[in-house]
């Protein structure tokens, strides 16, 4: 947990998976014609839409349906990716301090979150390119862009909550005993997971209906962005739930903490500031 962060393998490893789930998210209709088809109507449309947006159409598949190989090895890939990133996964040094076992799935998440924003802006700058330096916009670009934002969306409030930094105002928790401070710990962890089962209990049949029929954004480009956004809000939601009771359980005995202004400072990066400062001076003086 202590090496250090920022290896190679820490950017290798993410974007292995980034590809391996972006692959499965644009050939899922595959894997539902072949072991959950809808009835005869939807099939065909399906079959349409993935017949469109099949990358190896071509390729046949081990078991002679819509999925190929690839498909299959997509499907093999992302859940091995995700372990070695969960086991190669190290703490920042301006990350929060207690990173346990099983923080690492939303800490990979995390890292994962910020190659998708690498990824989303090497899109809008190639966007930015061919429409104004070369008059060639693209059809996909845009749809593209919303499609990753969303995700880093999601994703950024599941690594926000690991590393406690949403929203928390202290004011009348600092003023409390540490019994009444776990008080409210637990009362907002129950109010997180309350929330996360009504919304996951409410909106269930509707992303899988979402799904299974593969509704798509109704564009040119057409990428599936109800299809996909909408289960994950579901799936985040649940992990962020999860997420919450872990770190009750991880601070509970931990000793209470006065909160100031002087925690936003980062005394890292100051640190940095008076170098380069220094660095600066020491020049001046010798000319």
């Amino acid at each position: 947990m202590h090496e250090k962060s920022g290896s190679l393998i820490e950017w290798l490893i993410p974007l292995c998976f980034i590809f391996c789930a972006g692959w499965l998210a644009w050939h899922l209709p595959a894997f539902t014609l072949d072991f959950y088809p809808p009835d005869a109507s939807q099939a065909d449309n399906l079959r349409g839409l993935h017949g469109r947006n099949d990358v190896t159409p071509m390729m046949g598949g081990p078991f002679g349906g819509e999925a190929d190989w690839i498909d299959y090895l997509a499907l093999i890939g992302a859940p091995v990716f995700f372990i070695i990133g969960m086991r190669t996964v190290r703490r920042a040094p301006m990350e929060f301090e207690s990173m346990r076992r099983s923080d690492l799935a939303s800490v990979f998440i995390g890292r994962v979150t910020m190659m998708l924003i690498v990824l989303l802006t090497g899109v809008m700058i190639y966007e930015v390119l061919l429409r104004y330096v070369f008059e060639a916009p693209t059809l996909w670009a845009n749809e593209l862009s919303l499609w990753l934002a969303g995700f880093v969306f999601l994703c950024a409030g599941l690594y926000a909550m690991q590393q406690r930094s949403h929203i928390r105002i202290y004011l009348l928790y600092d003023l409390c005993p540490r019994w009444m401070q776990r008080l409210f710990d637990c009362i907002s962890t129950l109010l997180i997971i309350t929330f996360a089962f009504f919304l996951i209990y409410g909106g269930y049949g509707e992303a899988l209906d979402k799904l299974h029929r593969w509704e798509t954004f109704g564009t040119a480009f057409d990428p599936p962005i109800p299809a996909t956004l909408k289960p994950m809000v579901l799936l985040i939601m649940a992990l962020v739930a999860l997420q919450a009771l872990v770190n009750l359980i991880a601070d509970w005995n931990l000793e209470p903490v006065v909160h100031t202004a002087a925690d936003d400072i980062d005394e890292d990066e100051l640190a940095r500031l008076r170098a380069a400062v220094g660095a600066d001076d020491t020049v001046q003086e010798q000319k």
